[in-house]
């Protein structure tokens, strides 16, 4: 049942006031903290009990083979027949996906300690832009193509991230649900050209110094006598070594920029590792030569591989030229070429350029996406074709490594009598947990990077744990923590932005003293689009138990506000246990639209919970509260809650009596689909009120929700201007 109550407008006050049981902070020096539990340490897929791999199975249509059993598959590593022990049927994004692959390392499954399960949990989708290796009209198809998959195709569940290799997308390659994120991300991707040619004469590429460096004798001879026609006392066996020598650094410059591309796309995939369930990433490039001879790209190769393995993710190749019309024209260089013998050598130049794209979808299990124009189309393909898949898994043989160092082996899957179906799995991963110097080796680098920082020296241990677990790109849960942003325009039309962090009472460490109380710290950030904090906040508090609340209704919230300008945000907040030293930190985007004159606008959306007698009685007794209303952080709500949620309608236009006409629309929907719809509901104008800004409450039973995973959108339609404008805020039901 949905009722409505108005708020005055003074009630913007409702979002600061602290509906906490915090008391003031007391002056004190940390207590020394326990060392925390290890949450820097890398969560590695490929166990010593099990190793896993994900297969998928299409008949000669592209449609999945549903229904196989395990004795139908031949598992084979390093051409040796395996015995399968462990077989399962999977749906990509959804939470048994997890427990599933926990059972098929022979772990149970438990989500982060702390951490709330996700319902509903979506797709993980990452578009990884080779702009090192790209043109200015595959720049802006691709951003093209891009934009129309997050306006079309991302659904309210998804998450996903637009990374370049060259590190242009910058601060917002970053994974998220937000898709103003995703689209500033994509608006920058560009060309960033790089030239290997030597501006000798006549002019060579890659492909071309690639033949020379075979031993292409009719490349070889084409440049030998050019450049004799041009220096006719060289001698030819010095004119080929000239030549020889050319290709080789033309050769070399183009590896280097292609390792720098796949050292990049390999730490990407390493990030993805300690998410949950099977990633998806397109690896979106023009193409390039790939000296096999070079043992780094080889080894590079394999890196990715293994990261992807243990990491979950599946990587499809998308050649952004699209359809490629015959083979590229020599002719295009301005060499004079009357024999053919360079146009001969380009013949498999097209096929060149893609066979590293073609190598990493492969070894990972995906597909090369090549000569088609209908990108759009592949991708969405691509991702109906990964919602499903078989996990096998089997236990490693004793004496698979090699003089105790990790060995690359080999996987092979095929379905017995079935030669007619196409099996997409992993090529091959390194056998065992990757050695972990590495890892520590680059721990103590960034260590000793931030000791080095300007008065990094002066930061004490619990200091500088607080602002690792800011800056970790993911969120630490040991101490779980919650964060809520949402903005409102001031009378003079500037935005004031309301912080709220939450941590979980339960997880905090009381002490006895006078009287009994956890004490923690707040560390946070307001860090613009390109990665500059522009408002930093941070405070040590304490809390102390209240005798006339039951202990599962008190709860643990530091809110501020502060004044921003309009733009894309990420507010960052870190907290610490400083009894226990255990950590955790969140994050959240925030878009503020600028506030134009004579344009309808809203606030964001604020949601509470209905309060209950006993948390009323010992609510603040300040006239700008609501009485009954408890502002939620975490916004997970009990099937038995009833929330309310506060909005305000700006500068609506006057109707024919000179009063405004707007109504407001209450929607909720599931999965992108409505599971609710509220009657229109006409906002109230009363004689003294403020027209330009218009207090709207609600209140919504969730009794009828099923758990899951809710999005309220709330709409406001100016019958008198004819514009609408909404806003919308995610909610749980537990």
């Amino acid at each position: 049942m949905l009722s409505r109550r108005l708020f005055r407008p003074r009630l913007a006050h409702l979002f600061v006031a602290a509906l906490c049981l915090l008391a003031p902070a007391r002056a004190q020096q940390p207590d020394t903290p326990a060392p925390p539990a290890n949450e820097d340490e890398e969560i590695v897929r490929i166990s010593t009990e099990l190793v896993q791999t994900d297969v998928m199975v299409f008949d000669g249509s592209g449609k999945f083979v549903d229904g196989l059993k395990p004795e139908q598959f031949e598992l084979r590593v390093d051409g040796r027949p395996q015995a399968i022990s462990f077989f399962e049927r999977i749906k990509a994004g959804t939470v048994n996906e997890d427990a599933q692959i926990a059972a098929a390392r022979g772990g149970a499954y438990g989500h982060a300690a702390g951490g709330a399960v996700p319902l509903d949990r979506g797709r993980t989708v990452v578009f990884f832009v080779d702009d090192l290796h790209l043109s200015p009209p595959s720049a802006t198809h691709i951003r093209k193509t891009i934009q129309r998959f997050i306006d079309e195709e991302i659904g309210q569940n998804d998450e996903a991230a637009v990374i370049s290799a060259s590190g242009l997308v910058g601060f917002l390659s970053q994974l998220s649900d937000n898709k103003a994120v995703m689209r500033a991300a994509t608006e920058r991707i560009n060309t960033r050209p790089y030239t290997v040619r030597d501006g000798q004469s006549p002019s060579m590429n890659e492909v071309q110094a690639m033949a020379v460096e075979h031993n292409d004798i009719s490349v070889i001879d084409y440049y030998v006598e050019q450049l004799l026609r041009e220096n006719p006392f060289l001698k030819r066996e010095f004119a080929e070594s000239q030549v020889q020598t050319r290709a080789h650094n033309i050769i070399q410059q183009s590896n280097v920029v292609a390792l720098n591309t796949l050292y990049t796309l390999a730490s990407v995939v390493r990030g993805f590792g300690p998410l949950p369930g099977r990633k998806v990433l397109f690896f979106v490039s023009d193409g390039f030569i790939m000296d096999e001879r070079d043992s780094g790209l080889r080894e590079r190769m394999r890196a990715i591989s293994d990261a992807a393995a243990r990491a979950g993710v599946v990587i499809y190749s998308l050649d952004a030229q699209g359809l490629r019309s015959g083979t590229p024209d020599a002719s295009e260089s301005g060499n004079f070429d009357p024999a053919g013998r360079l146009a001969r050598t380009e013949t498999g130049a097209v096929a060149a350029m893609q066979a590293p794209l073609v190598t990493l979808a492969a070894d990972t299990g995906g597909r090369a996406l090549v000569n088609t124009n209908a990108l759009g189309r592949v991708v969405s393909g691509a991702l109906k074709e990964t919602s499903l898949y078989y996990l096998l898994a089997w236990k490693p043989e004793a004496t698979a490594s090699s003089g105790g160092s990790p060995k690359y082996q080999r996987i092979e899957v095929a379905v017995r009598e079935r030669p007619d179906l196409r099996v997409l799995v992993r090529r091959g991963f390194y056998n065992g947990a990757v050695p972990p110097e590495a890892a520590r080796a680059e721990k103590k680098r960034k260590e000793k990077k931030a000791d080095d920082a300007p008065g990094a020296q002066k930061a004490s241990p619990a200091e500088r744990d607080l602002t690792a677990a800011l800056h970790s790109p993911l969120p630490r849960a040991a101490l779980p923590t919650s964060l809520a942003t949402g903005y409102v325009y001031g009378m003079a039309g500037e935005t004031v932005l309301t912080v709220s962090v939450e941590l979980e009472r339960e997880a905090l460490t009381f002490v006895q003293g006078e009287q009994r109380h956890a004490d923690f710290d707040v560390l946070g950030a307001v860090i613009d689009d390109r990665g500059k904090p522009v408002r930093q906040f941070g405070q040590r508090l304490s809390v102390t138990p209240n005798p006339l609340v039951s202990e599962s209704q008190q709860r643990v919230i530091y809110s501020f506000r502060i004044p921003l300008g309009p733009g894309l945000y990420q507010v960052r907040a870190a907290a610490r246990d400083s009894n226990s030293g255990k950590t955790g930190s969140a994050m959240q985007w925030v878009e503020v639209p600028e506030l134009k004159k004579q344009q309808l606008a809203m606030s964001s959306v604020f949601v509470g919970e209905r309060a209950t007698a006993q948390q009323q009685a010992t609510q603040m007794k300040d006239d700008e509260l609501p009485r009954g209303v408890l502002l939620s952080v975490d916004r997970r709500f009990a099937r038995t809650s009833h929330i309310r949620f506060l909005t305000f309608v700006y500068n609506p236009a006057a109707g024919s009596d000179g009063r405004p006409d707007v109504a407001l629309q209450i929607q909720v929907f599931r999965d992108d689909q409505p599971v609710f719809t509220a009657p229109l509901s006409k906002l109230r104008a009363d004689d003294g009120s403020d027209f330009a800004r218009l207090p709207y409450m609600a209140e919504l039973s969730l009794q009828t929700f099923p758990p899951g995973r809710y999005v309220l959108q709330l709409t406001a339609i100016d019958r008198a201007a004819k514009t609408t404008t909404s806003q919308r805020t995610r909610f749980v039901v537990e």
